[in-house]
């Protein structure tokens, strides 16, 4: 298995709904139009292929100077376990530099796996939750 690794590279909102579905992350996966307008206002979308097949992406939003939010890390089912989400991480990481907080929330199962790839925990966040 040879892993390619995209910067910005054009996605299908189809492609990243199958991905979310398969990954097991929560998103709003059966609205196509929210799925494309999530992958429109990204600042940074690096996905992993397999070939043809989309199978990991990390998509977030920053000012490229200070913070960045990590919205979404999801990996394929089938590819989890083999490196690619540290790795989508790491090359976010790389494109950001050094000057750029890395941001984000965890779904409860996840909690344990964010330290594994750098990050560290904190009680210092504060959320408005969506309402839909």
């Amino acid at each position: 298995m040879e892993i390619v690794y995209k910067i910005n590279a054009q996605l299908c909102p189809d492609d990243v709904s199958r991905l979310f579905k398969s990954s097991g992350i929560k998103r709003p996966s059966d609205n196509l139009d929210r799925i494309q307008r999530m992958i429109t206002n990204a600042n940074v979308i690096i996905s992993a292929w397999d070939g043809v097949n989309l199978v990991g992406i990390a998509r977030a939003i920053t000012d490229f100077s200070y913070c960045c939010y990590l919205s979404d890390l999801a990996v394929c089912k089938e590819y989890q376990k083999t490196g690619i989400g540290k790795e989508l991480v790491e090359r976010l990481r790389n494109h950001l530099g050094e000057e750029v907080a890395l941001l984000l929330l965890s779904a409860p199962t996840a909690m344990e796996y964010y330290p594994q790839l750098g990050f560290e925990k904190t009680e210092k966040a504060f959320l408005i939750p969506r309402t839909r």
